[in-house]
């Protein structure tokens, strides 16, 4: 499944196509994604593109008019082509870039698990979207800090691992860099939370914020289903030190990883670096 820095990775390579052009036609090939696609989403159509943000794992592509909201869901990727490159079976959404450029905007997913949705601006402001107004803060913004995590975890019983997943506590600590992050800590993944000392968890989000600026600046993590915005994988797996790695030694310790499955997850770590 993208995470956060594999999402972050497409917006950056699509946003250069994009602002400060218009979407000249838009293609809708499947309906049937996580949730129906309306043909609302054609009021994006013709009308220039002022931005493309990110928050958690929603792409914000904002024109004057409204939002388009995407999701990669978890087979999903974004690629910019050239018109004339031959469509795929599961390209569901394509957006014309521009009259000048004979470039296109494809959306590709097999499982159609992802999201294409329409927030149009007399709705109000996209924070108050039903799908992002509650969610914690982005792990690279100043928002997120110690003090932060701390509270969160005050008086939970829940594990250390599930509480930084929990997106209401903060976004995009998903499964791969909850793991590399709880290693890099010393933390093991079924600790309490409410349990861990302010020192710990102190380290904890420097770590957080540490494992996903890497994974984002070297291209995000190289999964079966995930592709760049120019059909290439991300480099960030060579650098993974417990996530994948059962039965291999610790980078550390030489001790060997074990997995176990937390909120059926997928769980690695080294015993004895992670208490």
């Amino acid at each position: 499944m993208p995470e956060l820095p594999e999402v972050e990775t497409t917006r950056r390579g699509i946003e250069p196509y994009l602002v400060d052009r218009s979407i000249t036609q838009l293609y809708l090939r499947e309906r049937r994604m996580r949730w129906p696609v309306e043909n609302t989403v054609l009021a994006l159509e013709g009308k220039k593109i002022t931005s493309v943000r990110r928050r958690a794992k929603y792409i914000l592509v904002d024109c004057s008019a409204g939002t388009l909201i995407l999701h990669l869901g978890m087979s999903g990727s974004l690629r910019i082509c050239p018109q004339d490159t031959e469509l795929r079976k599961h390209d569901h959404f394509i957006a014309s870039i521009g009259s000048d450029t004979k470039l296109e905007m494809r959306l590709h997913d097999p499982r159609r698990f992802g999201a294409v949705l329409w927030h149009d601006k007399a709705d109000g402001d996209i924070s108050e979207h039903a799908l992002i107004k509650n969610l914690g803060p982005e792990p690279l913004s100043d928002a997120f800090t110690p003090k932060h995590l701390i509270d969160s975890c005050k008086g939970r019983k829940t594990t250390i691992k599930q509480h930084v997943m929990n997106n209401h506590v903060v976004v995009g600590a998903g499964n791969i860099y909850a793991c590399e992050a709880l290693f890099r800590s010393g933390i093991h993944p079924t600790r309490q939370a409410g349990k861990i000392s302010a020192t710990r968890l102190t380290k904890l989000t420097e770590n957080i914020r540490a494992v996903l600026t890497e994974a984002i600046t070297q291209g995000g993590t190289t999964l079966r289903d995930f592709v760049n915005e120019k059909g290439n994988p991300g480099y960030f797996k060579q650098q993974l030190n417990v996530y994948g790695r059962e039965g291999e030694p610790c980078r550390s310790c030489s001790s060997i990883i074990k997995r176990i499955v937390i909120s059926n997850r997928s769980t690695f770590y080294c015993a004895k670096c992670q208490r």
